[in-house]
């Protein structure tokens, strides 16, 4: 299993955004989530097309405490059905350094 991974999830607003995300790194359950403004989304509802703008955010985290993440990711947001996607990282270029900035900010409080 990859230890680091993207949680990637939508949110109606900035604020609430915001918000998941000063709860997420607080909690320790993300290293950093960034923020995403003003994305147009397009999807299937109730069987009907919809469109609405919204914000994106990419939850850094590790695979040990995504399960965390995605509880309070749900916990605080507003919609019924969240999208909440995880995407295994490679850590490219920037190899060990990347990987344990992420876990030293996520998982110092298993210890």
């Amino acid at each position: 299993m990859n230890e680091i991974l993207f949680l990637y999830a939508t949110a109606p607003d900035d604020d609430t955004a915001s918000r998941i995300a000063e709860a997420l790194v607080d909690a320790r359950a993300a290293a950093c989530v960034n923020i995403l403004p003003h994305i147009r989304s397009v999807y299937r509802w109730n069987g009907a097309v919809e469109r609405s703008q919204e914000t994106g955010m990419i939850v850094k985290t590790t695979a040990a405490r995504s399960g965390e993440a995605r509880a309070l990711i749900e916990r605080l947001h507003p919609y019924d059905t969240p999208a909440i996607a995880a995407l295994p990282i490679d850590a490219g270029n920037s190899g060990e350094k990347f990987v344990g900035w992420i876990k030293a900010a996520v998982l110092e409080t298993l210890s």
